[in-house]
């Protein structure tokens, strides 16, 4: 390339033999040519730039994406851990019911066991009809429902409720009746059984202690026994069953579990 007085001369000699060629550029055709190189590497430098800040903001933007599927990942977690959370206040908050909170809750119309020698007694005179329904709620303490009575055939069966206690809680007649049947037994443990009026009768099984002799009368909320995990028990509890005429009956529908 030679450049004369005024303009410009490229000229283009072949790497073999042959005759070299050249493109002669006037004054004006160069300073448009020089223009144009000058133009040309500015929008070649600012695609470049163009570029480079897209891939950035690609980069970023794939960042961010991430961040925020972090973000709601965690949230999801957070999420997850409260409800967690709340299940174990619930079963805390069951557990604090279940062992009390430091008091002894004694119903009020709690009978213990008579003093002295073993026998039967007679139930006080005056005592109402209703007194021989199984109506009342054999523990001296709301407890934890933990199985209710559910239909079904022999090992699907269970036909009473089991209400988990503290070991060697009172268990109490939840009516007025004569205890027909103490003893232990393979499934049920230690258990006794209270014959009431107009059919009825009431199981009270797994039992660590025995209060309550065969034969005798009791009156309702008379502690017959206390609670244990004998027979196939995996923890303390009481096991209540209410029969009318040999029928197994819901206990929640004739008594009400305390508040």
């Amino acid at each position: 390339m030679t450049r004369k007085r005024g303009g410009m001369t490229v000229v283009f000699v072949p790497d073999q033999e042959g005759e070299s060629r050249s493109i002669h550029f006037s004054p004006k055709g160069y300073r448009i040519a020089k223009l144009g190189g000058i133009v040309g590497l500015f929008l070649l430098i600012l695609v470049l730039g163009s570029w480079g800040f897209l891939a950035v903001r690609t980069v970023q933007s794939w960042q961010w994406q991430a961040t925020a599927d972090s973000l709601q990942a965690e949230q999801g977690q957070i999420q997850a851990l409260a409800e967690e959370l709340s299940r174990v206040e619930t079963e805390y908050e069951n557990l604090r019911r279940l062992f009390g909170s430091g008091e002894t809750p004694i119903a009020p119309d709690l009978w213990l066991p008579p003093s002295g020698l073993p026998g039967s007694r007679s139930v006080p005179s005056g005592m109402e009809s209703e007194e021989f329904l199984p109506t009342s709620w054999p523990l001296t303490q709301p407890g934890y429902i933990t199985q209710p009575l559910t239909a079904g055939v022999d090992l699907e069966a269970h036909p009473g409720l089991d209400v988990a206690v503290p070991r060697d809680s009172y268990i109490r007649a939840a009516g007025a009746g004569r205890v027909v049947r103490t003893g232990e037994d393979p499934l049920y443990g230690l258990f006794v059984v209270l014959e009431h009026a107009d059919g009825y009768q009431t199981v009270y099984a797994h039992a660590s202690t025995i209060l309550a002799d065969r034969g005798r009368r009791v009156r309702r909320g008379e502690v017959i026994a206390l609670t244990g995990s004998t027979g196939q028990s995996t923890a303390p509890h009481l096991h209540f069953e209410i029969l009318l005429d040999g029928l197994p009956v819901d206990p929640l529908s004739m008594v009400e579990q305390p508040g």
